[in-house]
């Protein structure tokens, strides 16, 4: 389902159509882009799929919603960047109503009975992915149905995904739990067999919304289960240092084929074990990482950690890119590309951090489509 090799990426950028999107990203049979594993793994950047989407010449009304769903990324990763471990608590609120600190056995086996959400679940499972609308489902069902805590369901959400970005995932089930938002979200069945396309009836969720919120848990989603998420990883082997050269540090989200690629340099994908045992993901997502790693020429795999890695090769002359998950790395620092670089720090709401971003937007494409 999801190519890996980066001139078929690329083209799945250049075929953004963002008007449709805009119209039809609500529902499952919308035109959506599923760039989110590439944009999430490094290998494209927000900014790259922005400059693209600006060389079309829409008007800024017609892209709004486009450019929106663009920025809630890079939105979530400044909100990692201010909070650090935080995100991985409650972090405006606690959630309330909390019964479990588990999951539903129904939402793990794809039993819940909800036909769009099992087979979203199943999806899932068979191919790391889960449009955004269903994503929003299955947290609420969750949190606010079967009143699970948000975290051990984040951590398994995370797990299957093949886009994994603990910021944007991790805040997203606490805006649904209302733990980064004012309110929870309900979806009943009635939005769902619109956004859908089923036509189901007589399901815990077909009542009215306002009965959503003093719903009594479901007993289909009454037996709990914690599920068992560990990462094995490739068996560390040698590799080739020289150096006389840089040494250019990749990883788990950074795997840039363009970064630096016209020095000669050491490319190591370093692949910590400490990272994910904090952060655990699937084999298939393993399996995808490695596979776009291909794309970066003369790379080489290092299963250990960054000390190890650094004192076992006597590396010096170590570059890497920023992100939350390496303020451990030593050497020099690239930033990333950002959509927005000059409107960085914390905002409590999207909205607040979009405002920001709306006038110079607005300003370069009237400048773009001018020219």
């Amino acid at each position: 389902m999801f190519e890996t090799k980066l001139e078929k990426i690329l083209e799945k950028v250049e075929q953004i159509e963002p008007v449709k999107y805009g119209k039809t990203r609500n529902f499952l049979n919308g035109d959506v882009t599923k760039l989110s594993p590439y944009i999430s793994r490094g290998v494209i950047s927000t900014k790259y799929v922005l400059e693209k989407t600006l060389a079309k010449k829409n008007s800024f009304f017609d892209i709004e919603k486009f450019l929106m769903e663009l920025a809630w990324r890079d939105y979530f990763q400044n909100v990692w960047i201010a909070a650090g471990n935080e995100i991985d608590d409650d972090l405006k609120q606690p959630q309330l109503d909390v019964q479990n600190s588990s999951l539903p056995k129904a939402v793990l086996d794809a039993e819940t009975g909800i036909e769009a959400v099992d087979k979203g679940i199943n999806d899932l499972y068979e191919t790391g992915y889960v449009h955004n609308h269903l994503r929003m489902y299955i947290s609420s069902i969750t949190c606010n149905i079967a009143k699970s805590d948000w975290k051990i369901p984040a951590k398994w959400f995370y797990y299957h995904l093949l886009d994994a970005d603990w910021a944007s995932n991790a805040l997203s089930w606490q805006w649904t739990a209302a733990a980064f938002s004012n309110k929870k979200y309900y979806a009943n069945q009635e939005n769902i067999n619109k956004y859908c396309g089923t036509n189901q009836r007589g399901t815990f969720l077909d009542v009215d919304y306002s009965e959503l919120p003093d719903l009594e848990i479901p007993g289909v989603l009454r037996d709990l289960e914690t599920p068992i998420l560990q990462t094995d990883l490739p068996k560390k082997e040698k590799i080739e240092i020289d150096n006389s050269l840089p040494t250019l540090i990749y990883n788990f989200y950074n795997l840039d084929p363009f970064w630096k690629n016209d020095i000669k340099a050491n490319r190591v994908f370093l692949l910590e074990p400490s990272h994910f045992e904090k952060y655990p993901v699937s084999a298939k997502t393993i399996d995808f990482v490695l596979k776009l790693s291909e794309n970066i020429e003369r790379i080489q795999v290092f299963t250990g950690e960054f000390d190890d890695l650094k004192s076992e090769y006597d590396l010096s002359g170590i570059h890497f890119k920023e992100h939350p998950t390496n303020t451990h790395y030593v050497g020099t620092q690239d930033e990333r590309d950002w959509m927005f670089p000059e409107i960085r720090g914390y905002f409590p709401s999207f909205f607040g951090y979009w405002k920001k971003c709306e006038k110079p937007l607005k300003l370069r494409i009237h400048q773009i489509n001018k020219a």
